[in-house]
Formats: C-alpha cells, structure tokens, sequence
C-alpha cells in the first residue's frame, strides 16, 4: 500500500505534463468501439458486431466501458483519465523496476526513455488497451520482484491483463510453473518436481487463478457470439483483410522491424548493449528482467506466428523492458567496483552510445512532434464530427446513415445511441442510397481521418444523387434524403 501513493503521485505528474506538452488525447477506433458495446452490455443487449471491420472484442475493455456507460459522454471522459494514467503508470513502473533491479537513475533515464519514444506517447493518448495491459504487467513483474513467491496477487494482476491482451496468458503459465515446480539439471538431463509445502487446495486455487484469463475471454466469447473462439478467428479474418503481416516468415522479416519503430535506433542498440553487459556482468541483478523480455517477445513471436498481426505497439511491453536495459547500457558501469577491469570498457560503451542518443535527438523531436500534429488535427475533426451530432442534426429518422467508409461508425453509434450495424459504409453499399450521408468537408479531412490505405473497402465521397445538405462545419457535411 505504500507504493500506492507514489505511484498515484508519478501517474499524475506524467498526465499533467502530457496536458501541457501534448494536445487532448481521445479514445481511438478500437476504444470507442468497445464505449459503444459497453453501452449495449449496460442496456441488457449483446454487443453489436456486426459493422464493417469491427475491432477484436477484449473482455475487461467492454466491462470497464459497461460501468462508465451510466455517465453518457463522460464515459469518454473516464476512459481518457484511465489512458493518462495507465501511460503515467507505466512510467513510474518502469522507474521501479529499474530502480529495484539496478539503481535508482537507471530507473529515471528508462521511464524517461519510454516517454519519449514516440508509440508510446500516440498510443496512450489514443486510449488503446495496451497502456492498460503493460501497466498490469509491469505490476506483476514488480509484485514478483518483491515477494518471487506471493503468488496470488501477482497472478490477479496478469488475470486482468490476459483479459486485455492474450499474451499475458503465457505470463501466467510461466509464473505458475515458477511457484509450483522445480527445475534441477542432473548430468545431460532434466528433472521437473513438485515443490514440497504445496497443499492441494492451494495449487488449485493458484491454478484456478492462472487460467482464469482464458477460460473468462472463451465464456465471454461464447455468450456474446454462440462461439469460445470468435475472438480469435475474427482476429485473424481482419488481419487477413487489412493485409496485415502475420505468420512465421513475416515475423522473421518484420518482427525485429516493428520493435525497433518502437524503439528506434538507439534503444534497440542500447537494449542489446545492456543485456550484454548486464548479463555478463550483472547476471543476478539482470536475470529478472532478461526473463521478463523473453517471455513478452515470445509471446508477441507465438501470436505472430499463430496468425494475428505483427505490428509495432504489441512489442511495446518488451519495449518497455528493454528500455530498462537501454538505460543500463548508459549508466550501469556505475555498479561495478572501481578495480573492475570491465568497468572503463563499459564506460567507453556507454560514450559511444551516449552520442547516438545525442545525435538522435532531432529525429526523436520530430518524431513525437507528428504525434503532437496528428493529436491535434485528428483531434479537430472528431471534435467536429461529436458537434454536428449534438447539433440534432440526425433528430428527423428518415433511413439508415451512411458514411465514406468505417472510421467514423464507432462515434456515430456512440453518440447517437444506435447499434454500430445501423451505420453502413457508403462503399460497401449497392444500389440506391437513402437517410444520411455523411460527407468529408475536405482533403484534409480525408488526409487525417477517414482515408486508411489498409481499408479494403472502396473509399466514396461523392454525394449521391437526390441528397441535399442539412448542416455542415470545417471538417463535415451532412446530407439528407428521405425518400
């Protein structure tokens, strides 16, 4: 409990600046999408998939959304103070565990590291669930590291986590078979042993609690969709029509790609540097953590493998790791006694890579800068578009609405109060149109928001013909036919 307050502190000093550094943040595709099923959950109805391209459902994501769903738009509100402070705690705990496994400025340069790396910044602004997720896990690895064997708590934690994301899944079978086995190596062989003092009722309850993730994500798949593995399999179907790169050979050619996007230069050969130092060096200090990078990029490599997409923000748990090992690369030859031979040459290491990152600056500024762009202009459109909703605009129920294609159906749904599926994508339509159409008022719109070189659908602007506009703003128009 008493590093419930520090942690509240730092999550808070890290949203504040990001108010400050950064323009509003807001709940992106995937998460409004999840506001509107937590909606239809609150209201006693299954959750509505069946819109063009909807994102693939995350258990706790729709729950979380269900209790927020009783402050109608504040639920967007609520979601974005849990975004700013999964983001700050995700800082803090990076901080921590540095500071736990090393010392605490190596702590500090990580935490500072992951802040300015440019997918956590846009992701987290953006709400996505991964913010989430990597907090949870980064508790457990930090309840771990308190107390290796607390078990239950730990565990909790990465229950919730593998209700966000699936990889947590292998967190918790890895840290079940930590607290109930025994690994012991005799000549060429390997010997696996129950560990003594386990009672019964208590394995059974740890492993109640390691499957809990899984068997919850089935039942919640079962209810909602009649199927245990919709969201696997229509996981795999958007990735197929986004043309996404998944499969074994994709992951050895993007694999490293996607982190180091995350990463970027510096860290990716700062990363390298520090596992090599600290392992060679620093075995016991680093075990934890090279550990916990091993289990997060094979993870990331298993779901690649298995068909989902290899895209850079699920690297970016190993990311926050490794940022710890980056960190270091920089400052770790501190911990080892002046007579240590090895300790210049680290020093040496650690100018050279201080210059990378120094030569890097620039490139990082401009980097989170195109965050700061794409928060603000993205962030007027949507203002825009909730506007012209709460115009009334919509009041006269003539027909279906339509809009150029799916970006803009999850806060048409929200705000409107309608299933997704009412909302049609103009391109996936045949033959005559009528009800709404929602327009892009220009290219920049089209730049910003709606047009997604992934889409497979035909983008269509053009104003069908019998329309004509009702209202329109700087961003949107909106046109009207009744038949």
């Amino acid at each position: 409990m008493r590093s419930l307050g520090p942690a509240g502190a730092s999550a808070a000093a890290v949203a504040a600046a990001l108010l400050i550094l950064f323009p509003p943040g807001f709940p992106n595709y995937d998460t409004m999408y999840f506001l509107v099923w937590g909606r239809e959950v609150g209201e006693g109805v299954g959750p509505d998939y069946g819109s063009v391209l909807p994102p693939t459902p995350h258990p706790l994501a729709t729950v979380v959304a269900a209790l927020l769903s009783p402050l109608g738009h504040g639920a967007v509100v609520g979601t974005m103070v849990i975004a700013y402070a999964s983001l700050g705690l995700v800082a803090f705990l990076v901080y921590r565990l540095g500071a736990r496994w090393f010392d605490p400025a190596v702590g500090v340069l990580a935490a500072v590291i992951v802040l300015t790396r440019a997918p956590f910044l846009s992701n987290g602004l953006r709400a996505y669930v991964d913010l989430p997720y990597i907090a949870l896990c980064l508790g457990a690895l930090a309840l771990v590291g308190r107390n290796p064997r607390g078990g239950r708590p730990a565990l909790a934690l990465l229950a919730l986590a593998g209700l966000l994301r699936p990889e947590a899944w292998l967190f918790s079978v890895a840290y079940l078979a930590y607290l109930l086995a025994t690994f012991e190596r005799r000549g060429r062989r390997w010997t696996i042993r129950w560990r003594r003092g386990c009672w019964r009722a208590e394995v059974v309850g740890l492993v109640a609690l390691g499957l809990a993730a899984p068997s919850c994500w089935a039942l919640f798949d079962l209810v909602t969709t009649g199927s245990l593995t919709y969201s696997f399999t229509g996981t795999r179907e958007t990735v197929e029509a986004l043309d996404r790169q998944t499969g074994p050979v994709d992951l050895i050619l993007y694999g490293p790609r996607r982190l180091g996007e995350v990463l970027q230069w510096p860290g990716m050969v700062g990363a390298a540097a520090g596992l090599a130092f600290g392992l060679g060096l620093l075995r016991r200090r680093s075990t934890p953590g090279a550990v916990g990078v091993g289990l997060a990029l094979g993870a990331f490599g298993l779901l690649g493998t298995a068909g989902l997409a290899i895209i850079p923000r699920y690297t970016m748990l190993a990311a926050a790791l490794l940022a710890i090992f980056a960190a270091l690369a920089l400052l770790g030859w501190r911990l080892l006694p002046r007579g240590d031979r090895w300790r210049r040459r680290w020093q040496l290491a650690a100018v050279a890579l201080a210059v990378l990152f120094a030569v890097w600056i620039p490139t990082q500024y401009e980097l989170d800068s195109r965050v700061a762009t794409d928060l603000a202009n993205q962030g007027r459109i949507e203002g825009d578009l909730h506007r012209l909703i709460d115009s009334g605009a919509f009041a006269v129920a003539c027909g279906p609405i339509s809009v150029p294609n799916h970006r803009a159906v999850p806060r048409l749904a929200l705000d409107l109060g309608v299933r997704p599926s009412t909302v049609t994508s103009a391109s996936e339509q045949g033959g005559e149109v009528r009800g709404y159409f929602l327009a892009p008022a220009s290219p920049f719109v089209i730049h910003n928001f709606i047009l997604d070189p992934a889409d497979p659908s035909r983008f269509r602007s053009e104003v069908p013909a019998g329309f004509r506009q009702i209202v329109a703003n700087r961003s949107w128009r909106l046109y009207r036919d009744c038949g």
